[in-house]
């Protein structure tokens, strides 16, 4: 079952909840203040590749840093 991630329009909590994928749009309420304004969040991920016998890294949807939330790093510059 996919993980899903939810944000609330009254209280802004991100939150997750693992639901079928016909479920992923319907109404479900905000564990914090129990308000039914929630709406699913795109979510960030990170990929990991192996080239060259190194890890490289890259964050999608977000950052370009993996190990972090900066543009670059000492990790990955």
């Amino acid at each position: 079952m996919p993980l899903y991630e939810y944000v609330c329009d009254d209280c802004q909590m991100r939150f997750e909840a693992l639901r079928t994928f016909s479920q992923a749009d319907d109404l479900l309420p905000c564990p914090r203040c129990q308000s039914k304004k929630t709406k699913r969040a795109i979510s960030r991920f990170a990929a990991f590749s192996k080239t060259g016998g190194e890890r490289a890294g890259r964050s999608l949807g977000g950052s370009p840093c993996a190990a972090c939330s900066a543009d670059s790093c000492a990790t990955c510059s």
